[in-house]
């Protein structure tokens, strides 16, 4: 079954663009895989601080 994922634009700083690009490379990750794993570690973290965030299938698919 494909995973569906949400597809956007994202502006980046040349150089915060430059280091993604580093990290991914050491990684062996693609930077849109970097950069997804960078923001979940974030939230989780977000949330490990302030408490889970709930988030229903309405939430979800209505946007």
């Amino acid at each position: 079954m494909p995973v569906i994922k949400n597809q956007f634009t994202m502006r980046l700083d040349p150089e915060i663009h430059y280091k993604i690009k580093k990290i991914a490379e050491t990684e062996n990750r693609s930077m849109t895989n970097m950069i997804e794993y960078l923001i979940c570690k974030e939230i989780k973290r977000y949330e490990h601080e302030n408490g889970e965030i709930p988030c229903t299938d309405d939430d979800i698919f209505s946007e």
